[in-house]
């Protein structure tokens, strides 16, 4: 079990002698898919160095992994024919897909294998077994090998079979991709300060407890994206179009309240946003007095000045989640702005912590995703981690 950073990761890195052994690998292949090919491969990417290391030993490497949420139905959108093919690819080594995870299909193509051939099963979510953690489905994909490695944080705090009851019927280790994750991870549970935390895109739900947790250690948080409109109901400001949930609103409320705010951390609201109402009627509003007939959609330059300041001070930062609709070329330059001012601060002169699929995105748009020194595959998993809730993935694995 390797010591890093008061981690302890039970790492495949001790395996030794796994020639001939069958090794059942957890991946996170859940990738951006359209027209029958794969448009953003930066997580299959991070699966390689595991894969490669495993087949370098001679073992026979099996993969699994789920895509989208067919809800335990079979559906052709989301085979894994176009993910086995881009691995392929990759590896620029035959990687053998089969449909199915624990019938006779699955049981065949293993007993067929040859050390260092790669097998990859179908989608784990076509099955309710996966989703319900149900026992008899972790037994059935268990059967399949000899050893299991979790490679997958994004799930990791799911209770899901192929992450969490699996445990119980293999020896259960932590890929080389998990193992970073974690240990990244874990160093900005005690930051060189200031911490500064930057949380956009929506869901303030699932931001509150990491929001919590790290109040006392974080100088600011920088808030942008759809959670912005929650903060703005809080403050009974305008929220043009947008209807805020009530829950929302009363958690934005909260984080907002002296005495959230008197351990220390600063919420930081957008000053202006770039609104539109409509398909060619953009504009630059103040935060205070967005009209009632629009939607914000980008931080304003102000706002990116502000948040500009507060990042070139922070010696760590953490970045979820974009500051507007990114995706659209006039609502993209808040993003962009913060993924070149957050990239320029890594590397050296602060330790900086990206995560969530949009961030990545953003961060490849911006050509500058080399010069962060963590982005984690994990959105909702990172956030989870950091907030120090209960993770039945890592269970046994990571202590």
């Amino acid at each position: 079990m390797a010591l890093s950073n008061r981690v302890k990761i039970k790492s495949i890195r001790n395996l030794k002698k796994l020639a001939g052994k069958k090794v059942l690998v957890r991946c996170d292949f859940n990738v951006a898919i359209e027209k029958k090919k794969v448009i953003d491969d930066f997580k299959i990417a991070q699966s390689l160095p595991t894969i490669r290391l495993l087949t370098s030993q001679g073992a026979k490497v099996i993969l699994m992994t789920h895509l989208g949420r067919p809800l335990g139905k079979k559906t052709a959108s989301l085979k894994l024919k176009v993910v086995g093919d881009r691995l392929s690819k990759l590896l620029g080594n035959n990687v053998k897909y089969v449909e199915d995870c624990t019938g006779k299909k699955a049981q065949e193509a293993v007993a067929k294998m040859k050390n260092k051939q790669i097998v990859l099963l179908e989608n784990l979510r076509f099955y309710k077994g996966e989703e319900s953690d149900d026992q008899n489905f972790a037994k059935e994909l268990a059967s399949l090998a000899d050893i299991y490695v979790n490679n997958a944080l994004a799930v990791s705090h799911r209770k899901h079979a192929s992450v969490s009851a699996i445990k119980k019927f293999l020896p259960s280790y932590a890929g080389l991709l998990l193992a970073k994750e974690v240990q990244n991870l874990h160093k900005v549970t005690k930051p060189t300060k200031p911490l500064v935390v930057i949380m956009g895109g929506a869901k303030i739900r699932t931001k509150m407890p990491m929001i919590k947790k790290l109040q006392k250690k974080s100088k600011a948080v920088l808030i942008g994206g759809m959670i912005t409109y929650d903060f703005l109901a809080a403050k009974k400001l305008s929220t043009g179009k947008y209807e805020v949930d009530r829950v929302d609103k009363k958690l934005a409320k909260k984080i907002l309240s002296p005495s959230f705010s008197s351990a220390g951390m600063k919420v930081v609201l957008p000053v202006d946003f770039i609104v539109s109402a409509g398909k060619r009627n953009t504009k630059l509003s103040p935060a205070n007095s967005l009209p009632a007939n629009s939607l914000q959609l980008d931080i304003g330059p102000e706002t990116i000045r502000l948040y500009s300041k507060y990042i070139k001070q922070a010696k760590t930062i953490i970045w979820n989640g974009p500051m507007g609709m990114f995706e659209k070329e006039q609502f993209k330059q808040g993003t962009l702005s913060i993924a070149r001012l957050v990239a320029s601060r890594g590397n050296g002169q602060a330790f900086v912590i990206a995560g969530g699929g949009e961030t990545i995105t953003a961060l490849k748009q911006s050509k500058m995703i080399d010069h962060v020194d963590w982005v984690s595959t994990g959105g909702g998993a990172m956030l989870s981690y950091l907030a120090g809730d209960k993770m039945p993935g890592l269970k046994g694995i990571i202590k």
